[in-house]
């Protein structure tokens, strides 16, 4: 099956939007082949403001209406005690909201970004989405990260290379109570890094201290910036830490 014949099968839907490449190529699709769409974007503290930016300008360069719900994630205890199920918590309470709003306005179909290069063995979320009858069209209709990329590019989408991108509550380590305070302090930290050119990259909470990721193409970029990327997060955490095994674009 092609997404084509996918909208061509489901004229009507509501997307979960989170202005990533996935969702965005997916409500791109969606608008192109016909599909009467709506577009919900979760505002929750797990979900840094560039996110929403980012959403808010693709959808209007779409022309797709979206819809901004306010989730307090914090008030799921299994969500904010950070335990090996987070994520399964999480996604079931944002979903069950979406699910709640879209059907609000009439939609009874309910499709997320999930794509085919996506484990389901690793990602406890995709449980809860299983559960909520969420449709992932990208995952069924067989296309993988790199080809939502190279479509998103022939599109025309920004989104297109937006590296990949973890909710913050990622940052913390797992079993370690997730509070308001530390994810202002890792937000604030990554924008700092942005700002001063990284690409792909975590800042994690290693106890009081900062643990930065990044990847091994930016190592002599970090290096150069040292004092700079100091002097931003020296005054929000104890210590400034870098990890040096390289990574890649991951949760």
């Amino acid at each position: 099956m092609t997404l084509e014949q996918f909208f061509r099968e489901n004229r009507k839907a509501a997307v979960a939007f989170s202005g990533g490449t996935d969702s965005a190529f997916l409500l791109w699709a969606a608008k192109k082949y016909g599909c009467d769409v709506r577009a919900y974007y979760v505002k929750t503290a797990f979900q840094p403001a560039f996110e929403l930016q980012d959403a808010r300008r693709l959808a209007g360069e779409l022309d797709v209406p979206m819809t901004e719900l306010p989730v307090e994630i914090l008030e799921v205890p299994e969500a904010a005690d950070n335990g090996q199920e987070r994520c399964y918590y999480c996604k079931k309470a944002l979903f069950t909201r979406l699910r709640e709003a879209a059907k609000q306005d009439g939609f009874s179909l309910l499709l997320d970004g999930t794509n085919a290069s996506d484990d389901a063995g690793d990602r406890p979320g995709m449980r809860a989405l299983e559960e909520l009858r969420v449709r992932s069209p990208l995952r069924e209709c067989g296309m993988t990260k790199d080809e939502v990329r190279k479509s998103s590019k022939e599109a025309g989408l920004f989104t297109w290379d937006k590296p990949a991108y973890a909710c913050l509550a990622t940052r913390i380590p797992t079993g370690t109570r997730i509070c308001m305070e530390d994810l202002k302090k890792v937000e604030r930290a990554e924008e700092a890094l942005a700002g001063l050119g990284f690409l792909d990259f975590r800042v994690r909470l290693y106890g009081e201290a900062a643990r930065i990721q990044v990847t091994e193409q930016q190592m002599a970029l970090l290096l150069l910036e040292r004092e700079k990327v100091l002097e931003a997060l020296k005054p929000v955490f104890s210590e400034v830490l870098l990890d040096l095994t390289a990574r890649q674009a991951s949760r």
